[in-house]
């Protein structure tokens, strides 16, 4: 296998507020794995809050000695050597694993849902994220979204019931909320969860810090009106066990997992813990969007808006029918250039 890979910088259509801050662009690395003449694409989205850049990504990436291997049907040999090559850099690996999949799905003629013996690929609306802005920006920004059939509204803020009546008075869609780590107080975010309830939200993700304590967490879990999901709490399988006692659910992206092979993983653990499981992404291309819609139909929840968010897509946007992405029936992760 020939690996190549170049890093790219996404143009976001409006600033994407969270929490913890804001930007304009997203830093990512696009991978290619060819193999006699075949090539599978990857991924590797770099939100400046996970700590990878594209600098550190191509020393990854440049050190991976792959010519080891004879086929990329290996992929379970192919990921693990990834893995052990250095700690951390989850999304340059992911941009490995996908890249695999979707070669592997190429030469076996075969749409990477099946590689998992997934036998549909089940189509999932997905929400569609409503950043933290200026409140004057919200009711433009819900109108743009016409779309899709569900909103993720991004909270953590002093503002946040004044967005929420902004939200509930322009429209009248399923409503997630994502808090992204904003309250800090245990007794102030139950007051929230509860206002959002009445509000008509049907789910919360990362409500408080990562490392608050856990008795706070625990308290809030139980007393919570809505069902809790873990995402920063969460990055890769290891982290499964612990979030069941303090969540109700996960929020998997596979620039965390570091790919759709742990992605799948995680889900199967998942389902045995009976914890909820959302599907999500960071900004990314339709590269690292379809490849994680191959598990959208195994998921609870979808938040797959990516390329809806972005000016420069270098790949044609996934198809949204009716609020719905729709995963192509066509080898590898169908990708179109």
């Amino acid at each position: 296998m020939k690996l190549s890979f170049r890093p790219y910088t996404l143009q976001l259509k409006n600033p994407f507020g969270l929490a913890h801050g804001t930007r304009n662009t997203t830093a990512i690395v696009l991978t290619q794995l060819e193999h006699k003449g075949i090539i599978g694409y990857g991924e590797a989205s770099l939100p400046p809050y996970h700590g990878e850049t594209q600098e550190s990504v191509i020393a990854f990436l440049s050190n991976l000695k792959l010519e080891q291997f004879e086929t990329p049907h290996e992929i379970e040999k192919i990921l693990s050597h990834v893995d052990k090559t250095q700690q951390g850099n989850n999304a340059a690996k992911a941009s490995i694993d996908i890249a695999l999949h979707d070669l592997v799905g190429k030469i076996l003629r075969k749409a990477c849902y099946e590689l998992f013996g997934i036998k549909t690929a089940e189509k999932k609306q997905s929400s569609y994220t409503i950043a933290i802005d200026e409140l004057s920006t919200l009711p433009k920004k819900i109108k743009e979204a016409k779309d899709f059939k569900i909103l993720k509204i991004k909270l953590g803020t002093k503002e946040d019931e004044k967005i929420v009546h902004i939200v509930k008075n322009e429209c009248n869609k399923p409503l997630y909320a994502d808090a992204n780590q904003g309250w800090n107080d245990k007794s102030m975010a139950l007051e929230m969860l509860y206002m959002l309830k009445e509000n008509g939200f049907e789910v919360v993700e990362q409500p408080m810090p990562v490392n608050c304590l856990d008795d706070d967490m625990m308290w809030l879990k139980e007393k919570s009106p809505l069902p809790l999901l873990a995402d920063e709490s969460v990055k890769r399988f290891g982290d499964l066990e612990k979030s069941a006692e303090f969540f109700h659910g996960i929020n998997i992206k596979l620039m965390k997992s570091t790919g759709m092979a742990e992605a799948y993983k995680m889900i199967v653990r998942a389902r045995e813990l009976k914890m909820k499981i959302m599907l999500g992404c960071m900004t990314e291309t339709s590269c690292a969007i379809l490849a994680a819609s191959h598990l959208a139909s195994i998921a609870d929840y979808v938040d797959l808006d990516g390329p809806f968010l972005i000016s420069n897509n270098p790949f044609r946007n996934p198809e949204l029918i009716d609020g719905y992405i729709i995963t192509p029936e066509k080898p590898g992760i169908g990708l179109e250039l």
